[in-house]
């Protein structure tokens, strides 16, 4: 029987992506985030207007999304409660989050120069994409979020993840995080826990099975 439960979010499952950017004063900003889809060598992706990164974005038109692997989970966990923003919003606030200058450094992870933008790759994700802002929809209603059309520059991708003398993934040996209604996940099973679950005071998880 399908019911109308009125669900807070719809994060039925998307890849969690950290996405770097270029502050206004030259320093890196790093974010994770997962509303995000692909078509062709374009990217979409959502966010909400007051954020650090859309700031970047919109000032700096580029930026890199660089793909965490399952096992990189812990790093993202880290980084989910911060901002770089140092007059971190008062709704953010109140959810937990602190404002964080280096976000790299916090979670363990290391920045790669790129070739064609400004913003740094981060050198633990096995797949990174050097990007540019095409255009920005903003959302209607109250949702005060804008859904940016990017253009993939250049894709890099580990070697361990290619099938030999191929351009392509082999799906069995890349494993991407994955977050379900704010959960991360990767091969089908529950990962971490989330900070970013307890921030929007979602409710446990039943590990029972039941």
């Amino acid at each position: 029987m399908h019911l109308v439960p009125g669900l807070k979010v719809l994060y039925f499952g998307t890849p969690v992506v950290l996405i770097s950017t270029v502050n206004a004063d030259g320093t890196a900003n790093l974010a994770p985030m997962s509303s995000a889809w692909w078509l062709g060598q374009s990217a979409m992706l959502g966010m909400g207007d007051r954020s650090r990164t859309a700031e970047n974005l919109r000032r700096e038109r580029e930026c890199v999304l660089n793909l965490p692997s399952s096992g990189l989970v812990g790093a993202v966990d880290r980084i989910a409660m911060t901002t770089g923003r140092p007059d971190v919003p008062a709704a953010k606030a109140e959810q937990g989050y602190r404002y964080v200058a280096d976000k790299f450094a916090l979670g363990g992870l290391s920045a790669q120069t790129s070739d064609l933008v400004a913003p740094p790759r981060v050198a633990e994700c096995l797949i990174q994409m050097e990007c540019r802002v095409v255009r920005a929809h903003g959302f209607t209603g109250d949702l005060h979020a804008t859904a940016y059309e990017i253009e993939v520059l250049r894709t890099h991708v580990d070697d361990s993840l290619l099938i030999p003398g191929t351009a392509h993934v082999d799906p069995l040996r890349w494993d991407p995080l994955i977050m379900k209604f704010t959960e991360f996940f990767g091969g089908g099973v529950n990962l971490h826990p989330s900070r970013l679950a307890q921030g929007w005071r979602m409710p446990a998880l039943d590990h029972t099975g039941r």
